[in-house]
């Protein structure tokens, strides 16, 4: 698996709303540009989504595919590996919350490996578009209540 990329930007909320957001499904395409439709497959006793299908689209990279979740106890982060994509053959992520006073630190990291040759400096801008493209989403949709 490739390095992953990384990026973090502040939110003016507690962790609990900013999670609260990030496991919201459903509503993914409602700001994250990239995200054309989800469907929630499998959801965990604590009602949170465990395996999850997702149509994306950010540029250079094109795909469906599923993701398995893993929810932190302490509420303060997630990751998720894929588990079957149609041009990704592999994808680790995760999304890390620090609460700093009234905001939240939020620390997201991607490393995605495709079926197809790409030169790593190409693959690690396509990863930090979709990184700030879905910080900044993620920011607007929270911070907007």
């Amino acid at each position: 698996m490739a390095d992953a990329t990384t990026s973090s930007i502040s939110i003016a909320a507690n962790p609990e709303r900013v999670m609260s957001v990030i496991a919201d499904f459903r509503a993914y395409p409602e700001w994250a540009d990239q995200v054309k439709t989800v469907e929630v497959l499998v959801t965990g006793p604590d009602a949170r989504a465990e395996r999850v299908r997702f149509t994306m689209d950010a540029g250079p990279i094109k795909d469906s595919y599923t993701l398995d979740y893993e929810w932190a106890p302490d509420g303060l982060s997630v990751s998720w590996n894929l588990v079957k994509g149609q041009i990704q053959k592999a994808q680790n992520g995760s999304y890390r919350l620090v609460a700093e006073g009234d905001s939240t630190m939020v620390t997201y990291s991607l490393a995605v490996d495709l079926n197809i040759p790409m030169i790593g400096m190409l693959r690690r801008k396509a990863e930090k578009v979709i990184i700030d493209t879905a910080l900044k989403g993620l920011k607007r949709r929270v911070e907007r209540g």
